[in-house]
């Protein structure tokens, strides 16, 4: 019990940080200076051990399958997180950023299956990057490119990311079934993009 209980705080607390780093993104001008700032989520996420979805559901492939629950509760946790700052934001002065989600979240539901699955999968490929760069690079400075560089990347190729539409389903107030089931399919992507690095690499040890 406290062990569920740890991993919802942990990831929580990442869906509190992944929008602060929205909501910085939505209130810049400049898309690319938005795109850096919001790895300000990210680095808070791993300085301080809190648990994202997409930066842990590669590591499916080095577990046992009882990991699999843990994912399930850390993107239960995410979504509780990005939900609850959202709706908090939209008390606020700022909450004009909300017009800016919606037209994100118009563009995404316009869009078909394929290519969200298919921009997901790129998504999850530079989150694992993110995650195990920062895991196993030693230089600080590395640490922190390992950070900033993947998410810019993400946000700056239009790539899908379920965690961060949370919260701007949220933000927006575009929450429908049409909508959760296109989430269920980023986060497929996000799963599928996660673990292909990890598989490959499994793969090649194995044939050494």
């Amino acid at each position: 019990m406290k062990n569920i209980i740890n991993i919802l705080v942990r990831a929580f607390l990442t869906g509190i940080a992944i929008g602060i780093g929205g909501a910085v993104f939505l209130s810049c001008e400049s898309k690319v200076v938005g795109a850096f700032l919001f790895g300000t989520g990210l680095f808070t996420i791993l300085t301080f051990g809190f648990y994202l979805y997409t930066g842990k559901v590669g590591y499916i492939v080095e577990n046992k399958p009882e990991y699999i629950g843990e994912v399930a509760l850390i993107w239960l946790g995410n979504l509780i997180g990005t939900f609850v700052s959202a709706r908090l934001l939209l008390l606020t002065r700022v909450a004009g950023i909300a017009s800016k989600a919606a037209a994100m979240c118009e563009v995404k539901m316009n869009d078909s299956l394929v290519s969200l699955f298919v921009l997901a999968i790129f998504c999850g490929m530079l989150m694992f990057i993110a995650a195990d760069g920062y895991k196993k690079i030693n230089h600080e400075t590395g640490k922190c490119l390992a950070i900033f560089l993947p998410v810019m990347a993400f946000i700056l190729s239009g790539f899908e990311h379920c965690i961060a539409n949370m919260f701007y389903f949220s933000l927006a107030d575009a929450w429908t079934v049409k909508s959760f089931g296109y989430l269920l399919v980023m986060t497929l992507g996000n799963a599928a993009g996660g673990m292909l690095i990890p598989l490959c690499r499994k793969a090649m040890v194995e044939n050494q």
